[in-house]
């Protein structure tokens, strides 16, 4: 199977800052992939990278080659929010936008041109199911999203991001600012998105990378030091770094 996403000697620099380190990756369909490492290694840059949210920061330089389904994304003449609609992102920090729960997911259906109201209804159902939201909000979704719990308000955000059907999910920290029990919530429906997503995620917690990744890549110092199934990483490393790493020795 081709990867959803393949990378090739992928450099990038903030100004004279190098970020990333020719990272040469890829990353399988429908399965979940871990980045790990210390603050500042790279991870979310990489992460970013993959819908084309660095194009938002001045004085970024990018070479290399990265290919989503096959595609060279950076090119000029991509058309980035066509990328954004099959490449959706969730946040470290819940966004949900100052509107009703319903009116999050219809604002962006409609930025993507979906507004007439059987299709928005439907689509508004079918993303907040699959966020495992519906049965808890189903009787309010005219209720500000504002006045859901953190974790609530999260998967409000997963729900939105998947509403216009993209291919691949990104995240970066998703369950970071949440309590033990809306994590819980919040891994268990990543293992269920998997069966229809290939997703990414940026996690600094190790438990929950070994919980729910099906593979690991391990970077430091913005290269890719180690990547692999996830239970070979986390067990039996190759590289001495990532079994410093992942055993607490720094970091």
């Amino acid at each position: 199977m081709a990867p959803a996403i393949e990378t090739r000697d992928l450099t990038l620099h903030y100004g004279k800052i190098r970020a990333l380190d020719a990272v040469t990756l890829e990353i399988p369909e429908r399965r979940v992939t871990a980045f790990i490492g210390p603050s500042g290694c790279g991870k979310s840059t990489l992460l970013r990278c993959f819908n084309r949210m660095n194009d938002l920061i001045d004085g970024v330089r990018v070479s290399g080659s990265c290919r989503v389904s096959g595609e060279d994304i950076l090119g000029s003449g991509l058309d980035v929010i066509a990328l954004r609609k099959r490449v959706g992102m969730v946040f470290q920090k819940s966004n949900p936008f100052p509107r009703s729960i319903h009116g999050n997911i219809a604002y962006a259906l409609g930025l993507h041109g979906i507004r007439e109201r059987a299709a928005v209804d439907g689509a508004v159902e079918r993303s907040l199911r699959s966020a495992a939201l519906w049965d808890e909000v189903k009787d309010r979704l005219h209720e500000s999203a504002m006045r859901l719990s953190g974790g609530q308000q999260q998967r409000l955000c997963i729900a939105r991001a998947i509403a216009i059907q993209p291919r691949i999910l990104l995240m970066d920290e998703p369950a970071s600012a949440l309590d033990p029990v809306a994590t819980a919530r919040i891994e268990e429906l990543i293992l269920e998105l998997r069966r229809e997503y290939t997703l990414v995620i940026v996690t600094h917690n190790m438990q929950q990378a070994t919980r729910i990744s099906d593979f690991t890549a391990f970077f430091y110092l913005g290269k890719l030091i180690e990547h692999g199934p996830s239970a070979r990483v986390f067990t039996c490393p190759d590289r001495k770094e990532t079994e410093d790493y992942v055993t607490g020795r720094f970091g």
